[in-house]
This record gives structure tokens, sequence and C-alpha cells, in this order.
């Protein structure tokens, strides 16, 4: 069986310590902040997550930007040369074009190496829930010496079983980013509104509920978790904030004394999500009851 290569995107949000662990090669999006562009590493040696929301705050124009295929085979080709196999698990592509140009330069590569095995999957999830996909894979992989064909099978298998609940805490981003109108964006910031959202399995978001200040918000993502996770005491639980430390350590706390989570990673959401929903974001990221 070819030796291969777990390849991955940035918006995973995975902490740098636990993608270095995982064996993960990561490519950076990228980050524009007024005229200054950045790439968005995991250990934020370009771009510090605080520095990035402080400048939110400030209302910087900030946009984000794929990897290109450019990027992908600069990252494929000297893997290939090595004789190993690649693995690459994207960004979902309801959000972004990584996917593709993964899957572009994917087919590109395997032209020039034809000897060598290139899969590329859309996730559908993201940020910390595409890093939970990618652990889990990781995990089978290492447990049952999974070849690139059966690690790739088992992606698809449980992707659409990663459960994203996200809770915006200011308005204000919603409504710069045309989600939401002026209108609804003052009366909800009066009424202190926070939307949750989640992502359907097309990988795009979509709001699925709302709740009258954070901790209301923290309460419903609780309570659907009760719902819909599937034996959350044995799960690893995800969290990630946008500068929001405090929050999720909130949130842990109601996890571990409401649903007997004692395994969870908290982290910082980067500025692929972060530019859209801004500052004080929350996400909870499990494995759910699949609907069927």
């Amino acid at each position: 069986m070819s030796e291969y290569v777990i390849m991955t995107d940035s918006s995973c949000d995975l902490p740098a310590k636990m993608a270095d662990e995982l064996g993960l090669v990561v490519l950076p999006l990228t980050v524009r902040i007024n005229d200054d562009e950045y790439y968005n590493y995991l250990d934020e040696r370009e771009l510090k997550m605080s520095d990035f929301y402080d400048r939110l705050r400030e209302d910087a124009d900030v946009s984000t930007a794929a990897v290109n295929v450019d990027a992908y085979n600069r990252a494929m080709e000297p893997i290939l040369k090595e004789g190993k196999d690649i693995l690459c698990i994207s960004f979902s592509s309801g959000l972004s074009n990584t996917y593709n140009a993964g899957r572009l330069a994917g087919e590109e590569m395997g032209e020039k190496y034809p000897d060598r095995k290139i899969i590329v999957v859309d996730s559908l999830c993201a940020s910390l829930g595409q890093g939970l996909l990618i652990d889990m894979t990781v995990n089978k992989i290492r447990k049952d010496n999974l070849s690139i064909e059966q690690a790739a099978e088992y992606v698809e298998s449980v992707k659409l079983d990663i459960e994203h609940l996200v809770i915006v805490d200011n308005l204000h981003y919603l409504k710069k980013g045309g989600r939401i109108s002026g209108t609804t964006e003052a009366i909800g910031s009066v009424l202190r509104i926070k939307p949750i959202i989640c992502v359907n399995n097309e990988g795009k978001l979509i709001n699925i509920d709302k709740a009258r200040g954070m901790k209301g918000a923290l309460n419903t993502v609780l309570n659907r978790m009760l719902e819909t996770g599937k034996d959350l005491p044995n799960q690893k639980v995800y969290i990630c904030h946008a500068d929001a430390i405090d929050t999720a350590n909130s949130m842990a706390k109601l996890l571990k004394e409401k649903a007997n989570v004692s395994d969870i990673v908290i982290n910082t959401v980067g500025p692929v999500v972060g530019a859209h929903t801004g500052p004080g974001l929350i996400a909870v990221f499990f494995i759910g009851k699949r609907d069927n």
C-alpha cells in the first residue's frame, strides 16, 4: 500500500500543534485587510487572530480569497515527487472555491504524475467542523491502516454527520455582507437577538433559529445538541470563538455540566468565517444523528 499525505486548508481552524500531530499539510487561504494581504497560517505567523478581530472592530475593509490552483500545484508536486499519494480534504464548496481549485490541481498533477493517486474530497464542512472531520479521519486511518481509497470512502460516509451550530453575536457584519437588512439589524440589536446558523447538506450556511441574549443562545445550542447529538459524553466536541474566549469557556462549562462532555477542543475561528460574522461568534461542532 502506497504511503499518502493528508492535505487540507487553513479554514479547518485546528490548533497548529494539533495539525502537526495529525501530520497534515495545510495550505493557507488569503486575507486582505484594506491594502495589506496576509496568508492565514494556523500558527498565525503572518496575522494574529487578536489583531484581525481588532481590525474588524475598527471597520476595516476585509476580504478573503480561496487557495488557488497554483498554490495547490506547488504544494502537491514535492509530495508526488517523493512517491507519495495525496488525500485532500477541502473547505466546503458551498462557501469557497477552494475545493474546485484543489480538484483542478489534482487533475493537472495527475496527468504529470500518472503513477500517483490524488483524491480531492469536498468536506461540506467549515471551520472546526472541517477540523473535526479531519481528526476523525486521521484517527480512523491510524487505527485501521486504511488505504487512500478507503480513507476517502470514510470521509464521504461520515461528513454529513458533522453538525455545525453557530451563534452570531453582532448583526452588523451580517448586514454588511448583505445577509440581512438595515432594519433587521437595528431591531435585532435593540432586542439583543442572536441568530443561530448551521451548515446544511450542501455545505452552505443557513439560519435555523434565534435567541435573545448570548446566555439564551448558548442554552438554545445546548438543547439542540442534546436533541441531535450522537452519544455526546463519548465524543470529542469542538468549540471555536471569534475573540470571545470567556463565552467559549461558558459553552464548554454547559457541555460538561448538562451533557457530560469531557473531551473539548477550543480554538479561535479564523478570518475565513470571522470576516463575515464578526467578533463574538461562538460555534460548536459535534457528531449528530444522521437525518434520513
